[in-house]
């Protein structure tokens, strides 16, 4: 299977279809809510493979601003953590700046705990209804931008996208990052 991937300095950017809780990596990313409690979309495909530990971590945190970003362990996942950030409700103001945020603020995280591999869902873009293409767009420049212009010690970033829809969408905006 061809993965549309781009090496920038020592890090490989990809994007892949699949399930993200699947991913053998440092840590994947969870598109979570304000409370942590992951009930819906991938947060709960995430603690239905990793296991109850994800949750009963993101109970003793109890709380993450839109645009953070926490960290629990990823429990039977082949990731070694879960990293849990609260991307915007498409429609509540500041959205763009908001889902930039939430990628910077797992960058940063990835960055802070040593990680090597990072893997993000398409954040915002299931249930809180934020436009696939508008988040293709941000994520990816984010990422770009953000892997062009820090040090980092990551050396894998993929985006995985769960439906063959959405990884077409990222696809088409995945062609024009340099």
């Amino acid at each position: 299977m061809n993965i549309p991937n781009v090496k920038i300095k020592n890090t490989q950017v990809a994007i892949v279809q699949g399930d993200i809780a699947d991913m053998n990596v440092d840590a994947i990313v969870n598109a979570a809510n304000n409370e942590l409690q992951h009930g819906k979309g991938v947060a709960l495909a995430i603690v239905k493979k990793g296991g109850n530990i994800i949750q009963e971590e993101s109970d003793k945190i109890g709380f993450c601003e839109t645009g953070k970003a926490v960290i629990t362990t990823g429990g039977n996942l082949k990731a070694k953590f879960v990293i849990h950030t609260v991307g915007p409700v498409y429609g509540e103001g500041n959205d763009a700046k908001k889902l930039k945020n939430a990628v910077l603020s797992c960058l940063n995280l990835a960055y802070n705990e040593n990680l090597k591999s990072i893997a993000f869902p398409a954040i915002s873009a299931g249930i809180y209804r934020f436009p696939k293409d508008r988040c293709a767009e941000i994520m990816l420049n984010t990422i770009v931008t953000y892997v062009k212009n820090k040090d980092t010690n990551l050396s894998e970033i993929y985006i995985v996208l769960y439906d063959s829809g959405t990884f077409s969408i990222f696809e088409k905006k995945f062609k024009y990052v340099k």
